[in-house]
């Protein structure tokens, strides 16, 4: 059920989004040059973090397989971008959508950018917490006290 729900609330809006392509991709910011090559940066770091991701938490792990499946064992993986964020991967796509938009100017990217971060920070990361919380108990939540949920920590 964890994925269908998804596939029923988004796909039909994905469907919605391309047939209006063309009207949403005519409002564009025009940027100095320096921005577009800001977002190119941010576009590249944000695919490097995803990349490293996958390759700690492997193809199951990213796609949530051990969140939904009993028979499933997930590690708790506490190295790499897992010791400055917990969900690396959702910066990781926030990263890119934002390089995305910076080298696009395309506004609707922007909103895209924005209803993401905000559904990741307000819904899916305490929603995620709270599972890895009732799988992994007490290591998680030390783990939690020490590393930052989303966004980097500048200080500890």
């Amino acid at each position: 059920m964890s994925y269908i729900l998804p596939v029923l609330t988004w796909a039909p809006l994905a469907y919605v989004i391309y047939l209006n392509r063309a009207f949403l991709m005519q409002f564009r910011i025009a940027f100095p040059a320096a921005i577009p090559a800001a977002g190119m940066l941010l576009l590249l770091a944000g695919t490097i973090l995803h990349v490293w991701t996958g390759m700690l938490l492997g193809l199951w792990g990213l796609m949530g397989l051990p969140e939904i499946s009993a028979r499933m064992k997930g590690r708790l993986v506490t190295r790499g971008p897992f010791s400055v964020v917990r969900h690396p991967t959702y910066l990781a796509h926030t990263l890119m959508f934002l390089g995305v938009f910076l080298l696009s100017g395309v506004v609707a990217v922007a909103v895209i950018t924005f209803v993401d971060f905000l559904l990741i920070t307000l819904v899916i990361i305490p929603l995620e917490d709270r599972e890895l919380l009732s799988r992994f108990g007490d290591k998680y939540k030390q783990y939690m006290e020490k590393v930052a949920g989303f966004i980097p920590r500048i200080t500890h």
